[in-house]
């Protein structure tokens, strides 16, 4: 048998093929991966090949160049091992993945085993650490504080018509819907209430216009936001738009929406943060808003109509602002971190 051997036309034998292919430690932008192979010829692979693709749905993929290379060429370290960085993953975001194994020859070529089986995984949300980058940056352009005294929800006439038949008069928390960061952990999940808190520079009261309907809900802020209230850090994203939205949310300390945030989300000092504080100034509650980002303020409780008062604005509807499942605007500097996208 040697003597072939040393002509060098011996016939390789098979390189083995990864199975029991296991994804674990998922973040919104690497995870590990294993896989079972048989030890026969173990020795002889150099290099994991790794092809990685979107899950897309059957009809977006019709017109990608069926050559562009998804693979990863990964040298044979010992598994687990982790992939990070060679792709920009995605957070929240289905993949398909498959394996094969390699061996360098030579002259550089490939022998490469039969590709595994193909196993889905999604990438995670962002973790607290990739939302305290968000917050970092929303700081720097948050500008100085003005004061305000009410929070306010606007909405359509039949909404509060709705809400006095069918919930006792309390407007009830609902889920929150994709605007915002992609990777945003609190999209699709977290419950709670829209409020806004802007006010007009010369007015320091509401705007008088709306992209959300032309009946006004009021409430003093205290009623909402004091001492037995947690602040949390949500989000920060612009929609192609020179202005910049923050989400916040509001929840009543050891509710359900407060024990969801402190998992997930960075916890705000309410009486020192760059958003919107609460401080007592000669046994009265004081509150400030940022003037240069637009706050979205999510309170995650139900709150009853008769805390406050509803009226009907003067002002415009202006649709152009509504941010329903906006979509945040992946190319603007001041608010992306370098994490997925």
């Amino acid at each position: 048998g040697n003597k072939s051997q040393d002509s060098g036309i011996a016939e390789m034998e098979e390189l083995p093929v990864p199975h029991n292919i296991k994804i674990s430690n998922i973040t919104c932008d690497s995870f590990k991966i294993c896989w079972d192979m048989d030890s026969k010829s173990k020795d002889r692979i150099t290099h994991y090949f790794i092809d990685l693709n979107k899950k897309e749905n059957k009809n977006s993929n019709k017109f990608k160049h069926k050559d562009v290379p998804t693979k990863l060429v990964a040298k044979a370290v010992p598994l687990p091992m982790t992939v990070r960085g060679h792709w920009f993953l995605s957070p929240r975001t289905e993949y398909t993945v498959a394996v094969q194994t390699a061996s360098k020859q030579v002259d550089g070529d490939y022998v490469v085993s039969e590709w595994s089986e193909i196993i889905e995984f999604c990438t995670a949300d962002y973790s607290k650490v990739h939302l305290t980058q968000l917050l970092e940056k929303a700081e720097v352009i948050a500008g100085r504080m003005l004061k305000l005294s009410v929070f306010y929800r606007n909405q359509h006439k039949e909404y509060f018509d709705y809400t006095r038949e069918h919930h006792g008069n309390a407007m009830q928390p609902s889920v929150k819907d994709n605007s915002g960061s992609h990777g945003s952990p609190i999209s699709g999940k977290l419950e709670g209430i829209f409020f806004s808190c802007n006010t007009e520079f010369n007015t320091g009261k509401p705007p008088q216009d709306s992209p959300y309907g032309r009946y006004r809900f009021e409430i003093a802020a205290e009623k909402l936001f004091n001492p037995n209230t947690n602040l949390y850090f949500g989000d920060f994203y612009c929609m192609y738009t020179a202005y910049h939205y923050v989400i916040l949310v509001m929840a009543p300390v050891g509710s359900p929406g407060d024990e969801f945030c402190k998992q997930r989300l960075p916890q705000l000092n309410i009486k020192d943060n760059k958003f919107l504080t609460c401080d007592e100034e000669d046994g009265v509650m004081v509150y400030h808003h940022a003037q240069d980002v637009i706050l979205e303020v999510i309170y995650t409780d139900p709150v009853d109509l008769s805390l406050g008062t509803v009226a009907e604005i003067t002002g415009h509807q202006l649709m152009s602002l509504s941010t329903a499942n906006a979509k945040k605007d992946p190319s603007c500097k001041t608010c992306n971190i370098s994490v997925g996208r």
